[in-house]
């Protein structure tokens, strides 16, 4: 059954992506103007008090009870499902070098990396090249629309809330989820821990306290949100590889976004910290940036050199 709905679903794309394959990356600009700003806004506030009344507490209570290598761990693994789709979507975008980096990931992780649990593929130097349709339609030249929020689901652009639409039938790993033979609870529990990993790793990445900093959350996760997507679409996770592990493993398509996940990620390049504890054969994280001080340095023509003797004072 999945094998015979797949033509339908490829013929089209594939009609896409030869009408589009000169077209250039889509532009944001009315995303930029929020011409709908007065229904999101709306939207956002319901969206915040369901988080606080239900996502936020069971993402903390589910970091409470669960390790950080665990957590880790169930964070790769749902990372290493989204390789297939990042696969077709890189090939769609004619990226032929990340496509096969995709496949190669996908089966290097899924075996000696124990299904998914170890991102062994990283440590072979095979960073992450995930892609989603939202990206495969800009570069196809489709512009994103308006900025919109959506009931649930948070920040999103009507590009990318129709690509995550399509994805949730096109992705081969959602396709065999929904017609898997098992229990319809099993499906529901797998989703379910999905959200709730995000959600946990919205907290870990200091979303909540970026919005909670902010003086307007609202404006603050749009121009975070918008920032990251043109970061994704120019593939600036290559470039930003110096900052930190940039690869930052994304929601997958179909499934709820936790409210203001993607929103409240800092702006591209800010990779998000590790976990507090590694995985076993895991290289230990670097150490996080410490705070500059609140005094102002000396200028630099006044800063003592190694070696100089100390500047007498002048009550001396």
């Amino acid at each position: 059954m999945v094998f015979r709905r797949a033509p339908s679903i490829a013929a089209p794309l594939v009609a896409l992506v030869l009408l589009g394959g000169c077209a250039t990356v889509g532009q944001d600009r009315l995303a930029e103007k929020d011409p709908l700003e007065k229904v999101n806004r709306g939207i956002w506030a319901v969206d915040m008090a369901a988080d606080k009344a239900i996502l936020r507490p069971v993402a903390k209570a589910y970091r409470a009870v669960t390790p950080a290598p665990a957590r880790r761990g169930i964070t790769n693994a749902f990372a290493n499902l989204t390789e297939p789709w990042s696969f077709i979507n890189n090939a769609l975008q004619g990226h032929g070098k990340r496509a096969l980096r995709n496949l190669g990931r996908f089966a290097i992780n899924s075996t000696i990396g124990i299904a998914g649990l170890f991102d062994r593929a990283s440590k072979m130097g095979m960073p992450a090249a995930y892609e989603d349709l939202g990206q495969t339609m800009a570069v196809w030249g489709f512009n994103a629309g308006p900025y919109v929020v959506l009931p649930l689901l948070g920040p999103s652009t009507m590009r990318d809330a129709i690509g995550q639409g399509i994805g949730a039938y096109a992705d081969p790993v959602s396709i065999g989820i929904n017609h898997a033979d098992v229990n319809v609870w099993y499906k529901r529990g797998y989703r379910a821990l999905q959200i709730i990993n995000a959600r946990s790793e919205l907290i870990e990445s200091g979303g909540d306290a970026f919005l909670e900093s902010s003086l307007d959350p609202y404006a603050a996760a749009r121009s975070a949100f918008l920032q990251r997507r043109r970061a994704d679409i120019l593939n600036q996770e290559d470039s930003d590889s110096a900052a930190g592990p940039a690869d930052e493993p994304p929601a997958a398509e179909g499934v709820p976004t936790p409210v203001g996940d993607a929103a409240a990620t800092p702006p591209a390049g800010k990779a998000p910290p590790q976990s507090e504890a590694g995985l076993p054969g895991d290289e230990p994280a670097t150490a996080p940036a410490l705070p500059k001080p609140a005094t102002q340095p000396l200028p630099e023509s006044a800063a003592p050199l190694p070696g100089d003797a100390p500047t007498p004072s002048p009550h001396q």
